[in-house]
């Protein structure tokens, strides 16, 4: 299970590359202290940690409320000590208001308002809003930290005070106690608002696991366990349901304690009034159907006079005047009392996970029939433009420029500086990601005014919250020559792209815009930061540097190449000139589109990022270039929808640790030669010289051919080299962990970033031969073979402008031009001569194991091959002589191809919608393109035929404005005829079908995983029911089915890098054996995410993943389970409740669930991930087998030997399919049936496996290996058995009843041996950590790196229990 969807290598943060990945190597020290802090206190770093959830938690919301002020000046020390004290905790004393006082542990780091945060989360005081804290009767200032409080200490008393109201605290009162009504509901979640998101754990769990779970489960009681599976679940079962992906939680009927919570229509108080302190008045309808107005006064809440038709605002008798308004509420209303404090208790047990909010919004497809009550703060947010807090933030709308460009300039030259920095930056940005793309939905949705309102639709731009907006579509003309349309919906992702890279260099005084892509109901808009100044002046005046008309004038800027030269090496842009309009030569270190305007901030700003990286000749057809015959073969170059098709960094970055590679070879190829000569005879030198030019030409020839590993015939030299640089690019993307022994320097060198400064290591390392001019020559030679810029080093660069139209180059570089010419030829055919088939491969070996159309692209990406390539991947994979093996890649492959054609289609067909027509016209699409129903009909809103004459005035107002009803005339037929054709024409891929059930048919596809794919990739919601795609008498869908259409968001993920260097090396410390030293950098890596991300992250979710298999391999269940169980939460909750990582984690939770004994949980989660797998991927997939062997292996424990035999089949059928019949996996899958069939005394059938599997492991592994020797004692052993019970049947027919007979051993497992063979098949070995064995450990580590590297690992991956990168999965 090694990296199966390698979340974090792929996006190694390309930061400061003087850094290795070791985080420690600070220069400053700083780095160094924390270390032995946190590994002094044992465990307390992860008790700590549990409490930082906590504290992270609240800041997250404090700083939300407080915005960018006093917030974040006051938290930076607390940052500083985070990391270093960790367990100098001290108790205070709370004394609230009408409850018993209570201990409370702080840390001196904390401020004031996260105690506020506390007590507003707590069962007790969580009705408290406005109030203050004192010590000794002085107030508390929310901003101070406490250990700067004067008197504060161990056991101090803190008094909590009310405070009289103001508006804002008012509002916020409300505000809160909604929240706590709402607490349990997941409408929010399923409308995709506020950061909420679904999570089902607790529901297999039955609540928390942990302490309190430990239900005990004694060995008498296992047969109550229940264990049959839904019928859908068994092996072989068709049937696909989707209402089990959301099962029903008990704890979601809320208990009602409210019937209407809402502003009064007396708002607000008229002026005399307001001289009486009322602040507002709300109108509330109780469980009893007591209709009552409340007034919010500086004093708190109290029942006024009023009703619906009369004002009267004096107090009732009695007016329950209450400090609070649940107070309140409880004296009037006896339901919300009692349901009150039950919901409250209800609320503090969920796991925090479950409740804290997500950094960038998760949106879910399929949603239950939720009933719309009223809400009156969702109200008041709809039609405020209310963004998060941003009542609480003075000045209203927020800067973002500002905000986003501030952040960047903060300190960072010590870890806690750096870590501070990050936060906010992170922070503002998911911050800024929400307010986008609410800006963009209100934009499409015609609640945004242009700015240029005269203009037609598709070109109007829009301003909102600081935010600019701009359609898709070809404006004036602008990409007339790159492809029009299609390319103007190309270029905010390639921008995109751009923005990624320069924020990932992140060069001091180089700034690029906030920039977040939103594709919604059929357009694609593009948000982004304003630079100050710019809307004043015309575009022609502030840009001093690019183009603005793709070339023809030019204008450079010294400061401007300055600081892109500091970028030019991480991003391989080769610094060169070009011509203008007059025919100067102007000097650029970037593509001519990218422009640079000096904001009126003074900060030198970037745009228009969209040619950051070289254009790809396969998909760039050029008059008179000819491209290498392996892509020739192929059919390349292609046409494309744009001209701006460009490759991508991760190919850039394979590409030269390519070619470094190449070189290192070549050179050193050359000074042995020239050694051996020299040392032998003097005199040939000079044919020497020439030998060795002619080898460097004649291998610069033959690379291209020999990566492939196509003709493995030619040089034997040369082929070894291509064959070994492919093996090598496979590994970067796995991380810097794979060559852990090899120094920390080269360590740092397979990440993604790897070549960042070959220059310094090879220099290093030529520096003592280059005075002599022979090796200089030799280097020479190397550079001019692999294409280096320069003749002394190695330094690969691309220059961006290479056949951009419009874009003439001087005279005196032709030269240069040619060579970048031929660079650019060769990467186009390294990506599919060399990437390609490198991605096949990782799929035959199981390293790349994608399971549904995202987890595909994202193993295209890791390797730098662009989706538009799928077609020709996909061709790849038809010509494979293990095809059989790719079934399960070929199928996931095809079904992304499908939806991604539909989705193509979808979005031209949505831009003719209106809005009132909009479900009626997705349910009609969905009927077209899944259901077997031959005439799908579309519903026309009824009123349609009236609005007729009022619209046709009203044209063009919105968007989707258009009253258009083409839409309607769609057939499955014509629907599926163009997605053949998209088919053919975007991805060069010809399917031969007609309708969604000749693709099913051929293909062997899902129409639940079709629909899940269209859904998440165009943002459709429907709703969660059966449906039946197959009946040939009705449309599977109506428009009651269409619940939500949610927009598709591509924004920067901004990285903590220290976090992450840390868990590198942490990766790297495990991958060596070192698991202790391990579990420390982890937890330490996990202290740093929490602080830069707050409490919830996908690289967190790997953190806590990782963490738990040390915990469980060092042997401490319960820990593994805790972090496991939270791993799983945040799985769900970021990624999405049925992503592949999981369905990976629920897996993993069972393990260790099976470990601590819970049994029947175990099962449970096994049981849902099997669930969730069918569902996105059917049952046909390698990933299956492993999940299959789990569950039989579970049910074997608990006696349930038939079903078990079921899965275990299924699984051994499997892997034969996938790992071949000669597989381990398979010999291990057999020893499995055997056991089972042993418990059920078949000993003719059990020996028949058993001898399979000897047979693999005799001709794998030979006689004398102690996997053999086990397997033919057991053969042994079943043959006595079978003799024993052969024996005692004859002894009973002879002698019918009165037969003496031998007692049989029968033997039910023992939980211990199936936790083995769990462990087994999940790939963990134990380690008995006496220091002997580590030493041992250690040496045969290195032994087997030593092996690898000389390319002598030719023993079988497939044995988990043999392979060390097996032992411990870098997940």
């Amino acid at each position: 299970m090694v990296s199966k969807t390698d979340d974090i290598p792929a996006s190694v943060p390309n930061c400061n590359p003087a850094d290795p990945a070791d985080g420690a190597q600070d220069g400053k020290g700083a780095g160094k202290a924390p270390l032995k802090e946190s590994c002094g206190c044992g465990h307390s770093a992860d008790t700590a940690m549990v409490n930082g959830d906590r504290a992270h938690e609240h800041t997250e919301t404090d700083s939300k409320q407080d915005g960018n002020g006093e917030a974040d000046g006051g938290e930076e020390s607390n940052e500083q000590e985070v990391i270093v004290i960790q367990d100098t905790g001290f108790t205070v004393k709370i004394q609230a208001p009408g409850t018993e006082p209570f201990d409370l542990q702080v840390s001196p780091q904390e401020m004031v308002q996260e105690i506020h945060q506390v007590l507003m989360d707590r069962e007790d005081t969580c009705h408290r809003t406005c109030f203050s804290l004192q010590l000794d009767g002085n107030v508390l200032d929310n901003f101070a930290e406490l250990k700067s409080i004067e008197g504060l200490q161990e056991g101090s008393v803190l008094k909590v005070v009310e405070e009289p109201y103001t508006v804002r605290e008012a509002r916020i009162h409300v505000r809160h106690i909604r929240d706590l009504l709402k607490s349990l509901d997941p409408s929010d979640a399923y409308n995709g608002v506020d950061c909420n998101s679904l999570s089902f754990l607790s529901i297999f769990t039955d609540g928390d696991l942990g302490e309190t779970g430990k239900r005990k489960k004694k060995g008498s009681e296992m047969e109550q366990i229940d264990c049959t599976p839904p019928e859908h679940i068994l092996p072989g079962s068709k049937e696909r349901p989707l209402v089990p992906l959301q099962p029903q939680n008990k704890d979601w009927k809320p208990m009602q304690c409210l019937k209407v919570l809402t502003m009064s229509g007396w708002n607000p108080p008229p002026g005399n009034r307001k001289m009486h302190g009322d602040l507002m008045y709300l109108y509330i309808v109780t469980v009893e159907e007591r209709h009552v107005s409340v007034t919010a006064s500086t004093r708190g809440f109290y029942l006024n006079q009023s009703t619906t038709y009369t004002f009267n605002p004096k107090p009732a008798n009695p007016s329950f005047l209450s400090h609070s308004l649940v107070e309140l509420l409880s004296q009037i209303s006896p339901a919300f009392k009692k349901n009150f404090t039950a919901l409250q208790k209800k609320r503090v047990q969920r796991h925090p996970f479950e409740r804290i909010a997500t950094p960038f919004q998760v949106y879910s497809w399929t949603a239950p029939q939720v009933d719309h009550a009223m809400d009156c703060v969702r109200a008041e947010d709809a039609y405020t433009s209310r963004l998060g807090y941003e009542e609480h933030i003075p000045g209203q709308t927020r800067d973002w420029n500002e905000e986003l460009q501030t952040t960047r300039e903060l300190p960072r030259k010590n870890l806690p500086e750096r870590l501070l920095r990050e936060r906010a930056i992170f922070k503002v940005h998911s911050d800024f990601a929400a307010a986008a793309t609410r800006g963009a939905m209100a934009v499409i949705d015609g609640n945004v005014m242009a700015i240029n309102p005269g203009e037609e639709t598709r070109m109007q731009m829009f301003i909102w919250n600081n935010i600019f907006f701009s359609l898709g579509f070809d404006v004036r003309d602008h990409y007339r020559e790159l492809g029009g349309d299609a390319a103007a919906h190309a270029a905010p992702t390639n921008d995109l792209n751009g923005v990624r890279a320069y924020s990932g260099v992140d060069v001091e005084g180089l700034y690029t815009l906030g920039t977040v892509v939103v594709d919604y109901r059929g357009y694609r808009v593009t948000a982004q930061s304003i630079i100050p100044g710019i809307l004043e002046r015309e575009q022609e005046q502030s840009v001093i540097y690019g183009s603005i008309d793709f070339g023809k004038t030019v204008v450079s800027h010294g400061k401007y190449l300055e600081l892109l030269e500091k970028t030019s090496r991480p991003l391989k842009i080769q610094r060169h000139s070009v011509l203008n309009e007059k025919n100067d030569t102007v000097e650029l270190c970037s593509s001519v589109e990218c422009k640079g305007i000096i904001g009126n901030d003074g900060r030198h700003y970037i745009l228009d990022l969209l040619r950051t990286f070289p254009p790809d000749l396969n998909f760039l057809p050029v008059d008179g270039v000819e491209l290498s015959p392996e892509c020739q073969r192929l059919g390349f170059p292609r046409q494309h929808r744009h001209r701006l098709a460009c490759l991508r960094q991760e190919l850039i970055e394979a590409f030269v640790e390519h070619r470094y590679l190449l070189f290192m070879k070549m050179a050193a190829l050359q000074l042995m030669q020239h050694k051996a000569n020299r040392d032998s005879n003097k005199t040939d030198t000079p044919a020497i010289t020439e030998t060795s030019e002619t080898l460097t030409e004649s291998k610069a020839d033959t690379t291209q051919t020999d990566t492939a590993q196509t003709n493995a015939t030619d040089s034997s030299k040369a082929t070894d080299i291509s064959t070994d640089s492919t093996s090598q690019t496979d590994n970067a993307s796995t991380a810097a962990s794979q060559t852990g022994t090899d120094s920390e320097e080269n360590s740092s060198k397979p990440t993604t970033n790897g070549p960042v400064d070959p220059t310094a290591t090879q220099n290093g390392e030529c520096k003592g031969p280059l005075e002599d001019p022979k090796s200089r020559e030799v280097v020479l030679n190397a550079c001019k073979a692999v294409g280096s810029i320069s003749d002394t080093a190695f330094d690969i660069r691309f220059n961006p402008d290479i056949f951009s139209p419009g874009v003439r180059f001087p005279e005196e570089s032709a030269d240069d031009i040619q060579k970048q010419k031929q660079l650019l030829k060769d990467a186009a055919a390294f990506l599919v001569s060399c990437q390609v088939p490198t991605l096949v491969k990782d799929c035959l070996d199981h390293s790349a194991l994608p399971m549904d159309g995202a987890s595909l692209t994202e193993a295209l990406h890791q390797r730098g091959i662009n989706v538009r390539f799928l077609g020709t991947v996909l061709e790849f994979m038809e010509k494979t002589p293990a095809k059989a093996q790719l079934e399960h890649i070929y199928r996931i492959g095809i079904t992304e191809l499908i939806t991604r054609c539909a989705k193509h289609i979808f979005k031209t067909y949505l831009q003719g919608v209106e809005l009132s027509a909009l479900s009626a016209a997705v349910s009609h699409f969905l009927n077209c393109f899944l259901s077997s129903f031959p005439d799908a009909v579309a519903h026309l809103p009824p009123d349609e035929l009236v609005s007729r004459r009022k619209n046709r005035k009203r044209r063009n107002r919105v968007p989707g404005g258009g009253d258009n009803t083409a839409w309607a005339s769609l057939t499955p037929s014509e629907l599926w005829k163009n997605i053949a054709s998209e088919a053919q024409s975007y991805y060069h891929f010809t399917l031969q079908c007609e309708s969604v059930d000749q693709v099913v048919e051929k293909f062997g596809l899902q129409k639940i995983t079709l629909l899940r794919e269209i859904s998440v990739k165009t943002g459709i919601q429907i709703l969660i029911k059966e449906y039946n795609f197959d009946s040939r008498h009705k449309p599977a869908f109506t428009e009651e089915d269409i619940l939500n259409i949610f927009p598709v968001v591509k924004h920067v993920n901004p990285k903590a890098t220290d976090a992450f260097h840390f868990f590198q090396s942490g990766q790297a410390k495990v991958q060596q054996g070192f698991l202790k030293e391990g579990c420390e950098l982890i937890n330490e890596a996990l202290n740093l995410f929490n602080n830069v991300y707050g409490a919830m992250h996908v690289e967190i979710c790997s953190c806590l993943r990782l963490l738990a298999r040390l915990n469980y391999i060092l042997g401490d269940h319960p820990e593994a389970l805790s972090n496991q169980q939270k791993a799983v939460l945040m799985s769900e909750r970021v990624l999405g409740i049925e992503h592949p990582n999981t369905i990976q984690e629920y897996m993993h939770l069972a393990l260790y669930c099976f470990a601590n004994n819970q049994l029947s949980t175990a099962l449970k989660l096994l049981y849902r991930a099997r669930y969730l797998m069918l569902l996105i991927c059917g049952e046909d997939h390698p990933e299956m087998a492993l999940l299959d062997s789990n569950i039989g292996l579970v049910l074997h424990g608990v006696m349930e030997y038939d079903l078990s035999l079921r899965f275990l089949e299924n699984a051994l059928t499997i892997n034969t399919k996938y790992h071949g019949p000669r597989s381990l996996k398979v010999a291990l899958s057999h020893h499995l049936v055997a056991r089972v069939y042993e418990s059920k005394a078949e000993f003719r059938s059990a020996l028949q496996h058993e001898k399979e599997g000897y047979t693999i492991y005799k001709n794998q592994m030979g006689e004398a290996h102690e996997k053999t020797k086990e397997s033919s004692e057991y053969l042994k052993y079943l043959t006595q058995q079978a003799v024993a019970l052969q024996r005692t049947m004859n002894e009973i027919y002879k002698n019918g009843s009165n037969a003496s007979i031998m007692p049989l051993k029968f033997t039910a497992p023992s939980m211990a041996t199936i936790l083995d063979q769990l462990n087994i098949i999940n790939g963990i070995i134990f380690i008995p950590l006496s220091p002997k064995d580590l030493e041992n450990l250690k040496a045969e580590v290195q032994r087997r790196q030593q092996l690898q590297e000389l390319g002598k690992s030719e023993e079988p991956a497939e044995d988990r229990s043999l392979e060390l990168e097996d032992k411990i999965p870098i997940d």
